[in-house]
């Protein structure tokens, strides 16, 4: 199997003041979830953390959400950016599993899922974008369906990587596609 499961950033800190979404979102996941585990693929759980802020390791806000509990045998990646593969594990964590394709969802829409997505387009990787199983918080100049709806059509778009990066409901997630 040439895919893994990444789960960016679903942390209670992030979902403090709750958010209209998230049930939906943790019914998707927690069926996506339950489905790689089943077909052996790798999920990947990626933490964000940041010294002098809420996120510290061990603590509250850093914690899984949950509502979407992980499986056991996850691989936990910490990270300090947007970016999931800057000075992490990631990289690793895939090679080391010859992972060619990444299965990508979780929070921010606009953050760690865009910047995610094109840094692992930039890696080689062929990634699956979770159309219904990323989100945000509504911003000032838009609201959250309004993000996320970019994020999808915008990175779907990108065509320069050479590599595909599609944007697929969790309902057409499969896991024995080839990159």
């Amino acid at each position: 199997m040439s895919t893994a499961l990444v789960l960016i950033d679903l942390q209670q800190g992030l979902f403090a003041q709750g958010h209209p979404a998230l049930e939906s979102i943790a019914e998707r996941l927690n069926r996506l979830i339950a489905s790689a585990s089943a077909a052996a693929v790798p999920v990947i759980a990626v933490y964000h953390q940041a010294a002098g802020t809420a996120f510290v390791p061990g603590e509250a806000p850093w914690q899984w959400l949950a509502q979407i509990p992980l499986p056991d045998g996850v691989i936990r990646v910490d990270k300090t950016t947007p970016d999931s593969f800057l000075r992490t594990s990631l990289q690793h964590e895939l090679a080391a599993r010859g992972i060619t394709r990444l299965v990508v969802a979780g929070y921010a829409s606009e953050f760690c899922i865009d910047t995610t997505v094109r840094s692992a387009a930039a890696h080689g990787y062929a990634v699956d974008l979770v159309a219904d199983g990323h989100l945000t918080h509504n911003k000032p100049h838009a609201d959250f369906t309004q993000i996320i709806a970019h994020e999808n059509a915008t990175l779907s778009a990108i065509k320069s990587f050479g590599v595909t990066i599609r944007a697929v409901p969790a309902a057409e997630v499969r896991w024995d596609v080839e990159a």
